[in-house]
């Protein structure tokens, strides 16, 4: 198993037990949508197709504040690229997309990439068809093309099912010597906080911790106020370091377009309350813009100048 990490891996693990707010980037579909693609089509595609508009997203977030950019990789398995035909390339866009991203960062001081690792959508035996053998090869030929073009660390993100996420913090470890971020989605019923597969805040905590992941947190599903909420529950149970990424609340479609209701103005206040919390890495997720991150920069960055 790979113990020691790569020096930028170090080095914000160290910043972050200074005491450092690290903010991640904002929405890459969002982005993506309102500069070219198509509906149906493959985001990953664009780091071959539509590579300048890929470094724009880049130097985008980071001109607007953000220290850390994810690559355009959310669905850079073979499994989703099988869809577009494109299984066979899974190395050769999720290097090209690191690549990308990390010559935008080359133009900012300490600034980072850090590699968008997505559920497959496919599950396990028994639940699904794919065994752990194949999901292992699966998630370990994604996260060869990142960490062949340079990534930071891994963003093992939008979790959902758990045995997934566990055999990728797995093949992370075992393999590549960067940081792991673990960050799940919750949905709120009766009874709380759960993913799909009914693990509480509390107990995804302790499980993904235990099993190595250097951060852990959520994304995703939520506006801020409830994130405000999961984020309460989170570090009640502990005082390592977590990530938080709220959507700009909860999408309505009007006049065939989608909006998302929560402004910059209004996740700030919310932001605030997540600082007061000790989130150490914030970030905006679907429907966030570069003003959301322009406005987060801010707020952090003062809470950063104190410290």
């Amino acid at each position: 198993m790979v113990q020691n990490l790569k020096p930028s891996s170090k080095k914000i693990l160290k910043d972050i037990e200074k005491g450092k707010i690290f903010l991640l980037d904002g929405a890459t579909g969002t982005f993506l949508q309102n500069n070219g693609l198509e509906p149906g089509g493959c985001p990953e595609l664009m780091n071959i197709e539509s590579p300048e508009i890929i470094s724009k997203m880049a130097h985008n977030y980071f001109s607007n504040g953000s220290d850390i950019v994810l690559t355009n990789t959310f669905g850079g398995n073979q499994y989703r690229l099988k869809h577009y035909g494109l299984e066979s390339r899974t190395v050769e866009i999720n290097r090209l997309a690191t690549e990308i991203a990390k010559e935008a960062s080359n133009d900012y001081i300490d600034k980072y990439v850090f590699g968008s690792i997505g559920p497959t959508g496919e599950f396990i035996e028994p639940l699904g068809n794919v065994s752990e053998k194949e999901m292992y090869d699966c998630l370990f030929e994604q996260m060869k093309g990142l960490y062949d073009g340079g990534v930071d660390g891994f963003m093992i993100e939008t979790q959902i099912a758990t045995e997934e996420t566990l055999l990728a913090l797995r093949v992370a470890k075992e393999n590549f010597d960067v940081l792991n971020i673990v960050s799940l989605v919750y949905d709120k019923g009766p009874r709380g906080y759960f993913t799909m597969f009914g693990l509480t805040p509390a107990a995804s905590i302790e499980l993904f911790f235990k099993a190595g992941a250097d951060i852990v947190g959520t994304n995703c599903g939520n506006g801020s106020e409830k994130m405000v909420e999961i984020t309460n529950e989170i570090r009640e149970k502990t005082t390592n370091p977590i990530l938080v990424q709220a959507n700009a609340g909860i999408p309505v479609i009007k006049k065939n377009d989608i909006i998302y209701p929560e402004t910059p103005e209004f996740m700030v206040e919310q932001y605030k309350k997540l600082i007061d919390l000790n989130v150490n890495i914030l970030g905006g997720c679907c429907g966030t813009t570069e003003k959301h991150i322009s406005e987060f920069s801010k707020i952090i960055r003062s809470h950063n100048e104190s410290i």
